[in-house]
C-alpha cells in the first residue's frame, strides 16, 4: 500500500512511539532525530494548524520531547486534549489509577528485575519489553487489578506492555473532538499509527472521511518512513514537487 500524497485540505493525526520515534528498550531512551520538530513545524504551519500528536504519552511530555514544537495533542490516549488555542480539556483529577494499584505494580517490578512502571497523571503502564518472559506475570497482576467489567478503569495492550487507563478516553475520542474545531473541522483527517490503541483513532478518520494508516502496513513497519512521507508531505505542500501520477496513468 501506498501512502497517499498530503494536500492543504488534510489534518494529520500522528501517533508518537512506533510512528515518528522508534521504539526504544524503555520510554526515557526514547531518540528524536533532530530533524523531527522542524519538520512538524513546517507541517503545522503549511496546514494551518491542523496537525496534532495523538499519543499515549502525557502531554508534558510530548512537549518536552518536540521542543520547541508545540501543537494540539492527545495525551494518555485521549485523557487530556490540548487544542489549538492552548486551551487543555483534562479528565477529572479524581479519575486516576488508586493509589494501592500503583503500589502493588511498583512491588512487583522490584520483584522482576527488567519490569518497568512508568507512572502518568491519570495511568500507569507496565513495560516488560527487557524481559519478554515476564509477559504472563504482568497481564496475570493488572488483570487480578482491573476486572474487565471494571466501570471506571480498563487495560490497554501495547507492544510488550499494558496500561490501566481510564475507561472514557481514547483516540478515537480525541480524534473526533478535535475534528469539531478549528482548524480541524472541515479537513479530511489523516491518523497514522502503529498500535492497539490506534485502531481507534483510524477508525475515527476513515467515519470523518479520511485515512487511518497503519505503520506496519503502510510503511514497513518504519518511523523513518513515516518521516520521510512527511517530508515528502512538506515538498509537496510548498509546491517544491508535483505530486504522484493517479494508478494506471499514462506517463
Amino acid at each position: 500500500m501506498t501512502p497517499p500524497d498530503l494536500d492543504r485540505t488534510n489534518a494529520l493525526f500522528l501517533d508518537l512511539d512506533g510512528t515518528l520515534l522508534e521504539i526504544a528498550a524503555t520510554p526515557e531512551l526514547v531518540v528524536v532525530p533532530p530533524c523531527l520538530p522542524g519538520l512538524l513545524a513546517n507541517l503545522h504551519a503549511l496546514l494551518g494548524g491542523a496537525v496534532a500528536i495523538v499519543t499515549g504519552r502525557s502531554i508534558g511530555v510530548v512537549d518536552s520531547l518536540l521542543a520547541p514544537f508545540s501543537a494540539s495533542a492527545a495525551g494518555e490516549h485521549g485523557v487530556a486534549l490540548r487544542y489549538q488555542d492552548g486551551t487543555v480539556e483534562e479528565m477529572a483529577g479524581g479519575l486516576a489509577v488508586p493509589a494501592a494499584w500503583r503500589e502493588a505494580l511498583e512491588a512487583a517490578a522490584e520483584r522482576w528485575p527488567g519490569v518497568l512502571v512508568e507512572p502518568k497523571p491519570h495511568g500507569v503502564a507496565v513495560h516488560y519489553r527487557l524481559v519478554p518472559e515476564r509477559g504472563n506475570d504482568v497481564w496475570r497482576l493488572v488483570r487480578s487489578l482491573v476486572p474487565q467489567d471494571h466501570s471506571w478503569f480498563r487495560l490497554i495492550p501495547a507492544r510488550e506492555a499494558v496500561e490501566i487507563g481510564p475507561r472514557a478516553a481514547s483516540k478515537g475520542h480525541a480524534v473526533e473532538r478535535l475534528m469539531a474545531h478549528a482548524p480541524f473541522q472541515g479537513r479530511r483527517p489523516i491518523f497514522v499509527g502503529d498500535d492497539f490503541t490506534d485502531e481507534a483513532g483510524m477508525d475515527a478518520a476513515r467515519q470523518l472521511g479520511g485515512e487511518g494508516l497503519r505503520v506496519a502496513e503502510v510503511f514497513g513497519g518504519n518511523p523513518a518512513a513515516v518521516r520521510a512521507w512527511l517530508s515528502r508531505g512538506v515538498d509537496l505542500l510548498s509546491n517544491r514537487i508535483a505530486p504522484a501520477p493517479p494508478v494506471g496513468a499514462s506517463p
